[in-house]
This record gives structure tokens, C-alpha cells and sequence, in this order.
């Protein structure tokens, strides 16, 4: 006799602060004849169990990014508590200020000199709807952008970066929050150079964002990240615009990316994201035997919500765990109190 569902609790829905598109649309080449789609992403998003998200715009042509920022900045207005829709909480700018060495699937011609002046250029006028940044720190030769960053609201994360870990608690310092996609694109742990991650680790104000696919990080490391981070992890999918749609080889910028089981790369091999939802994320962990349920539900529900400095409830799901199945199901409960 089939069991039914064991109820595991009630949770905010999903904040996904790393995904870079859906459906085939790619949140770095809208446009204005492309802009409407963005409203069946939103859809689509809430649907998978997402309250609200921030469309990451990887490096391209500097008049692709303004034209993109463009595009979500007349959506974020448009598409406002629109009902049944995930809500674009502001933008992930993951894009140009890397060091070269740590670019990852980042075209190198793209990259810019981390400064206001450059920052300003590449934004325009849609600076106000910058809701995080992904950065070296090394970069920053002045200390002058992080600070400036922070003092507009904007969260500073860490990434792309061959920073030290004297370079990367400097940004801390100055206030930096965050690290964009833990292990990835940054130099390993080492027992004579902690290096970035491990200033991370090391500091209780900063989070670590985490794809948890199983490819971008072995799970023995996501283990040790929850050993070490707990709490301070915040799962991102990393999803790029194929999310939704079945393997195959897809156009990535001028590029190509084949997906197969999930997982993006170029046709060099290096890795560029994931074509998996935010919540399969949570079910890795569970399913890896890392955490319960409810921590790792958790990750993607309050995490997210205390780098933005959201509201924690209203909860909108009610988690459930199939024992035949060993797998993790929800349903939407708005209203629960």
C-alpha cells in the first residue's frame, strides 16, 4: 500500500538570487521586442515554488547589459504584484569586474576595470535596481566601489576573484556580505592560503552562495561547507535560459552550451551553469543525507530573504516527504499563517 506524503512543515516560498534565464529567454539579450516574455518567466518560476528572484545578467556586450537592464527595469514596474508570479526583486549584476585568470565561461574581451566610473557607464541610468554584485575585491585598487556600493544598498558579493584571504576579509571590512557560487571560480582552500572562501567561512556576516548540483561541487565539499557555514549557505540554481526546456544544444550569447542531465557547458567543457530549479537543489541535500529537510528548505527560503533583508513570512508552501519516492514535494498555501 502506497504511503501517503508525511508532512514536513510550512516555509516562505523559494528567492532564487543567482538564475540567468528560462524558457529558451536569456535574461542578458532582452530587448524591447523580447521584454514581454518576462512576465511567462515569472510564471513559470512561481509555479516551480519561487516567490521572487534576480534576473543575473552574465558579462556580454556593454550595450546588450543596457538594454537588459532596460528591459527589467519597465518590468519590475510592470509585472508588480502581478498574481501568480514570481516578483523580480532587483537585478544580480554577475558580470565584467572579474579577474581574468577566474573569468569562468565569462568572455575575457567583456571584462572591465573595476571602478565608479566604469560601474556607472556600464549601468546608465538603472543603477537604482542593482540588488547585488558579484566582483573581485582585488580589483578594487582604490577601495572606493565597494564602499560606494554599499552605501546605495547594493549587496557586494565575492566572486570571479583570485583574492587572498587578507584581500577578501579587506572587503568584508568594507562592507562585502556574500560570495557568488562557493568553490567556483576562486582558488581551492589551502592549508597555506584559506584564500577568499575560507575568509568567508571564517566570518559569521558573510554568506556563501552554493549551486548544489553535484557537478559544480562534489557533495563531500557541500557537506563540509554545512558543516563549517550552516545557515549562512544560500542555495542559487545557476539556471540558465534552457532551464524548463529538454537537453540539447542551445545559443548562449554568440556561443553554444550543450545541456545533458542539467548541467551547462561550453564546447571546451567549461562549466556555465545548470539547467535544474532552485528547490532540486534542496532535494539534493536531502537526498545526499547533509541536512533535514526543514534545513535544507531553509536555504532556499530564509537564506535568500536575510541577504535581501526580506520578511520571512508569510509562508506560502506546505513541504511534504514521499518515503517510496525519497523525495521532497510541496504544495501552495498562500495565506497560512
Amino acid at each position: 500500500m502506497r504511503r501517503s506524503p508525511k508532512f514536513i512543515c510550512y516555509s516562505s516560498g523559494g528567492i532564487d538570487l543567482q538564475i540567468n534565464g528560462a524558457l529558451g529567454i536569456a535574461f542578458n539579450e532582452l530587448n524591447s521586442e523580447n521584454s514581454a516574455s518576462l512576465a511567462k518567466v515569472c510564471e513559470y518560476l512561481w509555479n516551480c515554488g519561487i516567490d521572487g528572484f534576480l534576473p543575473t545578467l552574465v558579462t556580454n556586450a556593454p550595450e546588450k547589459i543596457l538594454s537588459s537592464l532596460a528591459a527589467i527595469h519597465q518590468a519590475i514596474a510592470q509585472l508588480k504584484n502581478a498574481p501568480n508570479s514570481a516578483q523580480i526583486l532587483g537585478v544580480h549584476l554577475e558580470c565584467a569586474f572579474f579577474h581574468p585568470d577566474r573569468r569562468g565561461a565569462h568572455p575575457r574581451e567583456y571584462l572591465k576595470p573595476l571602478t565608479i566610473d566604469s560601474l556607472k557607464q556600464l549601468v546608465g541610468d538603472h543603477l537604482e535596481i542593482i540588488k547585488l554584485i558579484t566582483l573581485a575585491p582585488e580589483l578594487d585598487v582604490t577601495n572606493t566601489v565597494i564602499p560606494f556600493l554599499v552605501e546605495r544598498g547594493i549587496i557586494v558579493s565575492l566572486g570571479h576573484s583570485t583574492a587572498t584571504s587578507r584581500q577578501a576579509q579587506s572587503a568584508f571590512n568594507l562592507g562585502a556580505t556574500m560570495v557568488t557560487h562557493a568553490f567556483n571560480a576562486m582558488p581551492p582552500l589551502h592549508h597555506r592560503e584559506p584564500g577568499l572562501l575560507g575568509a568567508a567561512i571564517l566570518n559569521p556576516r558573510v554568506y556563501c552562495g552554493l549551486i548544489a548540483d553535484g557537478v559544480h561541487v562534489h557533495p563531500q565539499m557541500v557537506e563540509i561547507l554545512w558543516r563549517l557555514k550552516g545557515k549562512e549557505i544560500v542555495l542559487v540554481s545557476d539556471a540558465l535560459a534552457p532551464l524548463g526546456l529538454p537537453d540539447g544544444i542551445y545559443p548562449w550569447d554568440d556561443r553554444t552550451i550543450e545541456i545533458k542531465d542539467f548541467t551547462a557547458r561550453l564546447p571546451d567543457g567549461t562549466l556555465s551553469g545548470t539547467t535544474l530549479s532552485l528547490f532540486d537543489c534542496v532535494q539534493n541535500l536531502v537526498i545526499w543525507g547533509i541536512c533535514s529537510p526543514q534545513e535544507a528548505i531553509a536555504l532556499a527560503t530564509e537564506s535568500p530573504r536575510k541577504v535581501l533583508n526580506l520578511p520571512l513570512f508569510p509562508a506560502s508552501l506546505a513541504w511534504y516527504w514521499q518515503e517510496e519516492e525519497a523525495q521532497l514535494t510541496w504544495e501552495r498555501c498562500d495565506g497560512y499563517r
